[in-house]
């Protein structure tokens, strides 16, 4: 069971990461994967550093470090999600005894200070736990390198309903001209298309439910609309922040890409149809760039020591990155990503009945939230922006 406090937490990071990092390219990104490394790290922080990482990850520091693991914990006793925590240190390096008894650590390795030895053991791991989807440990270990705290997090689901391949083609936006590779399917839930009504202007969602326990969330606002603010706005909406609307509540433009018409049917019954373009996102974030949204602003001052619950040698964070890849196909979804934190010292007959189709597209740039059902936590952030051609061959995606 994940703690209510630590999903708002980890949604609100996302929220604001997701605002900062989305431009104009796709990407993607996973608070969930990051967050519970911040929180080890503040645990053991003291002074300034201390107080930016707590304020970072919406916790107390006094039990950063228990929320932490119990996050960590909870993510890999759930279905479809693995979760691991790597930390690779020097010999010279002695750590705190109480610090490392509360890491729930796959792997306690030593950094020989031989650069390709010590890549190829932080690379092996990465790929046993992202399923080879990642290969590489986003931080390098150079000669100055401690310490490296890292975890992978691999999300996976099969979709309850699967959908078909299809061209899409669309005379209008960005992706006017272009055939690209469509995924569609006629009997969604009716509710699963929701509208909210955000400060910023409607904005469509469509739950798509894996048989899991996770969810792939899609969502389309306002043509105008950064790519940033409609995963921002998009996850206020998860949270129930927005007044909504939903399935046969909704008329005709109710919201971006929603259509309802009326055509022959063989029982009247109402129909729900959903298209959207078929995706791999990949995205390496340098978490330094915006080191005062995680906290880290301080901890990378060189000059002193920001960790002495880790070690009485002093410790700064040298290094912090994080490698994401996501992938929405026609039997389901999986992501990957591995977060790093380095630290050095200092049919044929015509149908009769009249019913109403409700559709909805996402035929322009659009954001996708995967999340853990049950708690509602945020797993990865997305925003699409360079969808898959039609020609194009997809990533395997195996059913479990």
């Amino acid at each position: 069971m994940i703690a209510a406090t630590t999903v708002r937490a980890v949604n609100d990071l996302t929220g604001s990461w997701a605002r900062e990092a989305v431009g104009e390219r796709g990407t993607a990104l996973t608070a969930a994967g990051l967050w519970p490394l911040l929180a080890l790290l503040a645990g053991p922080a003291a002074g300034e550093a201390r107080a930016e990482l707590a304020g970072a990850i919406g916790t107390d520091a006094e039990h950063a470090v228990s929320e932490g693991r119990a996050l960590l914990d909870a993510l890999a006793a759930a279905d479809g999600i693995d979760a691991a925590v790597g930390l690779w240190t020097r010999r010279v390096l002695e750590l705190r005894p109480e610090w490392l008894d509360g890491l729930p650590l796959d792997v306690h390795g030593e950094l020989s200070g031989d650069a390709a030895a010590d890549a190829a053991a932080m690379d092996a791991w990465v790929r046993r736990h992202t399923d080879g989807l990642i290969e590489r440990m986003p931080v390098a270990a150079g000669p100055s390198t401690l310490l490296v705290l890292a975890s992978a997090l691999l999300v996976r689901t099969t979709w309850c309903k699967a959908f078909r391949e299809v061209p899409l083609r669309t005379t209008e936006g960005p992706w006017a001209g272009r055939e690209l590779a469509g995924l569609h399917r006629s009997d969604t839930a009716s509710e699963q298309v929701r509208v909210h009504r955000s400060p910023a202007g409607a904005l469509t969602t469509v739950q798509v439910e894996g048989d899991n326990g996770l969810d792939v969330h899609l969502l389309l606002g306002p043509p105008e609309l950064p790519g940033g603010e409609v995963l921002r706005h998009g996850v206020a909406a998860l949270g129930g922040g927005y007044p909504v609307q939903s399935g046969t509540e909704l008329g005709d433009g109710a919201g971006p890409g929603v259509q309802v018409r009326t055509t022959t049917s063989w029982d009247g019954a109402p129909r729900t149809q959903l298209t959207c373009a078929r995706f791999t996102v990949d995205a390496d974030h340098d978490l330094l760039a915006q080191a005062g949204l995680f906290g880290l602003a301080t901890a990378t001052d060189g000059s002193r020591g920001h960790f002495p619950g880790i070690s009485a040698q002093p410790l700064a964070v040298s290094s912090a990155r994080q490698t994401v890849t996501a992938t929405f196909g026609p039997l389901g979804f999986r992501a990957a990503a591995v977060t790093a934190i380095g630290m050095r010292a200092g049919s044929a007959l015509r149908p009769q009945q009249q019913s109403q189709v409700l559709s909805a597209t996402f035929d322009r740039p659009f954001g996708f939230l995967a999340v853990h059902r049950e708690s509602g936590l945020v797993l990865v952030a997305g925003w699409v922006t360079d969808p898959d051609q039609h020609q194009d061959r997809p990533r395997r995606l195996e059913r479990r």
